[in-house]
This record gives structure tokens, C-alpha cells and sequence, in this order.
């Protein structure tokens, strides 16, 4: 699976009935951040698919932290 927007991690996330939602964007991301490296240390995720997500959490962490 192409991970390139939240939105492909969100839909992911949901593919396993994962809702995260947490008081502010950035609390919610880390939130996401979080449950995606459970999914993948639990086996359910391919190595690759939780690199790919990870990268794009990651962008959207440093990217509201610097108040974008």
C-alpha cells in the first residue's frame, strides 16, 4: 500500500478499527505514531508499510511543531 497522506494512514489505521483522536493535532499524530508501531511490532503490519507510514507521521509531527 502507498502510505503519502495522513489520510493513508488514518484509512490504515481504520483498516484495523483504530480511531485515534487526541486533544490537538499534534497529541492525535503521536497518538497515530504510537498504535501504527504496535500494529507493526505485533506482526500485523509489513516492515515496509510501517516505515512508509512512520515517514509520513513523522513529516506531519515536524511539521506542526513548527507551527505549520
Amino acid at each position: 500500500m502507498n502510505f503519502n497522506t495522513m489520510h493513508d494512514v488514518q484509512l490504515l489505521l481504520k483498516r484495523y478499527g483504530q480511531y485515534v483522536y487526541g486533544p490537538g493535532r499534534l497529541a492525535t499524530l503521536e497518538l497515530m505514531e504510537i498504535e501504527i508501531k504496535e500494529l507493526y511490532e505485533s506482526g500485523m503490519l509489513e516492515r515496509d508499510d510501517y516505515l512508509k507510514a512512520l515517514m509520513v507521521l513523522k513529516n506531519e509531527i515536524r511539521k506542526e511543531s513548527q507551527g505549520g
